[in-house]
């Protein structure tokens, strides 16, 4: 394929503005919510007019210690293969921890979390990257996250990190400039550094999106505009390099479609800029031209990342197998995620402050997604809904998803009595008993009734 172009990310939300918006030659799906046999009819579209969708995973965890879920990557495969997408995108980030390679207890952050930068960490995600490229059917790409907090004793920089990945792997890279300052803001890490240091040969497409400060930390919301900061660093990106495409991201807090498109006319000046740059001789990078608009090139990321998955440009062949390091980083990993979600010690050596802010936002993500994928329960708790929820993911650590998560969180309640008021209790214990067994109970009244709330709710 040629050059992507500039893109948004899909969401329901929005669909409809997105079908209305010029300039969009692609865009980006999250991976686990679209269902292969049933694609929302605003993507069908979008597909028939010739814009690209690429699926995003989210909960791969290739950098987790064990193996992929063989499981996860076939949802991953037949996503792709659906959506005719020229290649797929997760994170290098864990997700899960514990479980059988450590004989502990196994849980679910509900969120990406940072692999430690280290030779056993590196061996493990090699291998993962590696299981997962055989069982997809197009070439995969990484991306950079956000981090709240570091890991102590790492051995290599974010950049070397990233570098001897592509190396080992001939995995490709999407660059999210908006982590870049997260991790500047909440590491200290200088994005000119890291961006002098990455492999940008191996450039898939570039994500960028907003995220607002509090009390010295960055928060990578996708809920707010996009920052001046954010769009510096990525006008120095292009001017090390010709971006095949940049993707705005909204998670939250959708604004009017006049407000997402005036900040695509900004992406898209950053980027002229960083090429303006680089074409009069202030930056390194060797191609020029302004972000294009769904040109094809031949030369895009699709051939590119074909040759790399086969193994050619001198990729290297792993040289050992790693089951010693996946033990160890295992071991590692699950201290840190039982200390965030389980309320065990914080290990020696990590900012206890950081982790605690971290440990706040994981619960925070956790109640957001569970009033998502079970949105009448927010409805039949009403305002308590926040406060309930917090109280019992401080004594439930997550190990199954958020739609299980959302069943466990209605059973907690209903053992220990809540809600308070009568009714609302009847209509939580109807909810859970619907969804609880192996298929709906139809019981129509209360269920039906609150449907019909939630849709209110929605739309007012």
């Amino acid at each position: 394929m040629g050059r992507l172009g500039a893109g948004i990310g899909w969401r329901p939300e929005i669909a409809d503005a997105v079908e209305r918006m010029p300039g969009i030659d692609w865009v980006e799906v999250v991976a686990e919510n679209v269902c292969p046999g049933h694609l929302p009819q605003s993507l069908l579209r979008l597909r028939e007019r010739g814009v690209t969708v690429i699926p995003h995973g989210v909960s791969l965890g290739l950098g987790d210690a064990d193996r992929p879920d063989a499981g996860r990557l076939t949802a991953l495969a037949e996503r792709a293969e659906a959506l005719g997408a020229p290649l797929v995108t997760e994170h290098i980030a864990f997700v899960r921890a514990g479980g059988p390679l450590t004989a502990s207890p196994l849980l679910e952050a509900g969120h990406l979390l940072p692999v430690p930068r280290t030779r056993d960490a590196l061996d493990v995600l090699c291998e993962n990257v590696r299981i997962a490229q055989d069982a997809l059917p197009v070439p995969l790409a990484l991306e950079n996250i956000a981090a709240l907090f570091s890991w102590p004793g790492e051995e290599l920089t974010e950049a070397q990190f990233l570098s001897e990945l592509v190396e080992r792997t001939g995995v490709r890279l999407l660059i999210d400039v908006a982590n870049l300052h997260t991790n500047h803001v909440n590491r200290g890490e200088d994005p000119a550094r890291a961006l002098a240091g990455l492999p940008l040969e191996a450039l898939a497409y570039v994500h960028v999106a907003g995220g607002f400060e509090r009390d010295g930390v960055w928060h990578d919301s996708h809920a707010h505009p996009v920052p001046r900061p954010v769009l510096d660093i990525l006008t120095d990106l292009a001017a090390r390099t010709a971006p095949p495409g940049v993707l705005l991201e909204r998670d939250e807090n959708f604004p009017e479609p006049a407000k997402l498109e005036r900040e695509l006319t900004l992406i898209r000046d950053a980027v002229t800029a960083g090429r303006e740059r680089a074409g009069t001789g202030g930056g390194t990078g060797a191609a020029t031209g302004a972000l294009p608009s769904g040109a094809g090139d031949g030369g895009g990321i699709g051939a590119a990342a074909d040759a790399a998955r086969v193994g050619g440009g001198g990729v290297a062949v792993l040289a050992r197998p790693v089951p010693a390091a996946r033990e160890r980083v295992g071991v590692a990993q699950a201290a840190v995620l039982s200390s965030l979600v389980a309320g065990t010690p914080v290990p020696e050596g990590f900012d206890r402050a950081r982790m605690r802010v971290q440990a706040r936002a994981l619960a925070a993500k956790r109640a957001d997604v569970v009033a998502k994928v079970a949105p009448e329960l927010p409805v039949i708790l009403g305002a308590g809904y926040r406060e309930l929820f917090l109280e019992y993911a401080r004594e439930q650590p997550m190990s199954g998803g958020y739609r299980r998560d959302a069943l466990t969180f209605a059973g907690h309640l209903l053992r220990a009595g809540r809600p308070r008021e009568a009714g609302a209790r009847r209509e939580l214990r109807e909810w859970w008993l619907d969804r609880s067994g192996p298929a709906p109970r139809r019981s129509g009244g209360r269920v039906a009734r609150t449907a019909r709330r939630v849709l209110l709710r929605q739309r007012g």
